[in-house]
């Protein structure tokens, strides 16, 4: 808001106050100045003058006193000289001193009692020795109180003053004229000053004005920037310091409002950055009271913003009892909460941040929230991984080392026992072969320690060459293939031998779950921009609530019957894996006691080498 300051408190005020100090100091000033020189001069041009005067008196003197004492007439030579009707001597007088100090004349009538005696003037009786000429004493009359001066000069036979002395001329004349005079001057210089103050005053009002009104307008600006207002700009009335203040201004209001704009810009990608963070964030002041709260942690949480603001974050994450708000403040570590519900489970990673200015006292924290709900399922799957490897192992093992022993114990010499406990064995070595080999493919799935060498290949001739290969295996098994495999060409650029395991893996499974006498169907058709193989059995089929869980690793359906056919519950995982690594995909489809068909899908060309 803006306030209006009074005349005597502005600035214009106080310019005007400092020029006229500083006018009134310099009239001052000058004036002691004027004053001082003006008198000085005066007194120099009548001490001139007087000079003058002494030194014509003196050589007239000096040639009357060369004269006839009877045809003098100093009285009047002296008056010529020193006319008491003239305003620069009527107040003074003049004398002629013989060489033996007896006063011979005077121009002056209140001397006539002193004519033809001695004079006891210190000055006179210096000018009888020969002392330079124009040695001057100055003396206040003390009958009318006025300022004199008093000269003496000594009067000589030739003009060239080497002569003999004859005797002294001695002037009085008053200043106060010269006084007069310069107080006349000085009233003059006053009346002048006086005048030229006036208009200094209003020459400095007008002045002031011009200076303050750039700033006054900076001012103004000022305090609409202060609003947010920077659409208006100072006007530059100079190209002085201030003209260069004011476009200074200007450009500082420009980016000012660049800054600004570039602000809030900030402020709003810094607000769809929180709004839309994957992890939770939550802001508290130094008390541990919550001030903000992005919409993931509100997710996280399941409580909008509005129902947790500025209540403690400890009572919001359920923490009161394992940690206080202070401890928070140094903790490093994240700290794992257990938020779950009775409908599903939620477990997030908190991790903390105070902030805190310059080595400054702690202003709050900063709570990030990661969902790791998915993370501890993973470790827990990889727990229970290792588990089911564990199990997987032990179990042969455990098979193997009873058979061993029975027959080290003496089964071996048992021609009916021996062989059958051999077969057992070498059996359940085979499966921890085959659980080793797919687990060590699995790693490498896992670490991507594998190379995919592709070439194109004519997708219905490959499914072919499988099939057949399985039908010499099957042959004493009862069990019929039936193909439906386009004729088209459909060339897939695959690795033939990854992509063999896993048909592989497909069909072992068909066979083992069929029944004697059932049929293995083996389709390849075309599905938009997909070629699609489907390998489908008549066995007991999966139930639905286990299909999403086939490919998963060491998942069974029935357990008991898996390891009587001997499998090891990773067939189908790597096969996923390998089907996905080709830009394909896989799925199941299955009835209960109505069979069992895998889908695999593959990008696919009409020719080879062509863009699929």
């Amino acid at each position: 808001m803006e306030r209006n300051v009074g005349f005597f408190k502005s600035i214009r005020f106080k310019l005007i106050i400092i020029y006229v100090l500083l006018i009134v100091l310099a009239m001052q000033i000058v004036s002691v100045y004027f004053s001082r020189e003006l008198e000085r001069s005066l007194l120099e041009n009548y001490e001139t003058l007087l000079n003058d005067r002494l030194n014509v008196l003196s050589l007239s003197v000096g040639q009357e006193l060369q004269e006839d004492p009877e045809e003098r007439d100093l009285d009047t030579l002296v008056r010529n000289a020193f006319p008491q009707n003239d305003e620069n001597t009527r107040k003074g007088k003049a004398q002629v001193v013989g060489y033996n100090s007896v006063v011979l004349a005077s121009s002056s009538d209140e001397d006539a009692n002193i004519i033809d005696q001695q004079t006891d003037q210190t000055i006179v009786k210096r000018a009888l020795t020969g002392t330079p000429t124009y040695e001057f004493q100055e003396r206040i009359n003390q009958e009318d109180q006025e300022r004199y001066i008093i000269k003496a000069h000594p009067v000589r036979s030739n003009e060239d003053g080497t002569g003999e002395i004859l005797g002294a001329v001695y002037i009085e004349a008053s200043i106060e004229g010269v006084s007069k005079q310069a107080q006349a001057i000085n009233r003059i210089f006053i009346s002048a000053t006086g005048i030229a103050m006036v208009v200094t005053f209003l020459v400095i009002i007008l002045l002031a004005r011009t200076i303050t009104m750039p700033i006054l307008d900076m001012r103004r600006q000022a305090l609409r920037m202060s609003h947010g207002d920077f659409s208006r700009q100072v006007r530059v009335y100079s190209t002085d310091e201030l003209g260069q203040l004011a476009t200074a201004f200007n450009e500082l209001t420009n980016r000012l409002h660049d800054t600004t704009l570039m602000r809030d810009r900030e402020q709003k990608r810094l607000r769809s950055v929180l709004a839309h963070m994957t992890d939770g964030v939550i802001a508290t002041d130094q008390s541990g009271l919550i001030i903000l709260m992005n919409r993931r942690a509100e997710e996280l949480l399941g409580i909008p913003l509005k129902h947790v603001l500025r209540r403690p974050i400890m009572n919001v994450l359920r923490m009161e009892e394992e940690v206080s708000i202070f401890e928070l403040y140094e903790r490093n570590e994240p700290l794992l909460l257990d938020l779950s519900t009775g409908e599903e489970p939620i477990m997030l990673e908190v991790n903390f941040s105070a902030i805190q200015e310059d080595e400054g006292p702690f202003n709050g924290l900063i709570a990030v929230l990661h969902d790791v709900t998915e993370k501890e399922k993973i470790e827990n799957e990889r727990r229970e991984f290792v588990a089911n490897v564990s199990h997987e192992l032990r179990t042969p093992l455990t098979t193997m080392k009873s058979y061993l022993e029975a027959l080290a114990d003496g089964a071996m010499q048992d021609e009916d026992i021996a062989p059958r406990f051999l077969e057992v064995t070498q059996k359940e070595t085979d499966r921890m072969i085959r659980l080793v080999n797919d687990l060590l493919q699995l790693s490498k799935i896992d670490s991507n320690d594998y190379r995919l060498d592709l070439h194109w290949v004519e997708l219905g001739a490959f499914l072919h060459s499988i099939v057949e290969r399985f039908e010499m295996v099957v042959k004493d098994k009862n069990i019929d293939f039936h193909r439906h495999i386009a004729k088209q060409p459909t060339y897939v650029k695959i690795d033939t031998d990854k992509m063999t395991q896993v048909l592989d893996n497909i069909l072992s499974n068909a066979i083992k779950y069929s029944p004697s006498g059932g049929n293995v169907t083996i389709t390849l058709l075309h599905q938009g921009n997909k070629a699609r193989i489907s390998i489908a059995d008549e066995g007991l089929g999966i139930p639905a609530e286990s299909q999403d869980k086939i490919f998963e690793r060491f998942y069974r359906v029935d357990k008991a019957r898996a390891r009587n056919v001997g499998g090891t519950g990773l067939g189908l995982a790597i096969a996923s894996e390998y089907v996905h690594a080709h830009e394909g995909d896989i799925w199941v489809h299955s009835e209960y006691n109505e069979g069992t068909t895998i889908y695999i899908t593959l990008p696919y060309s009409t020719f080879k080498g062509g863009t699929m």
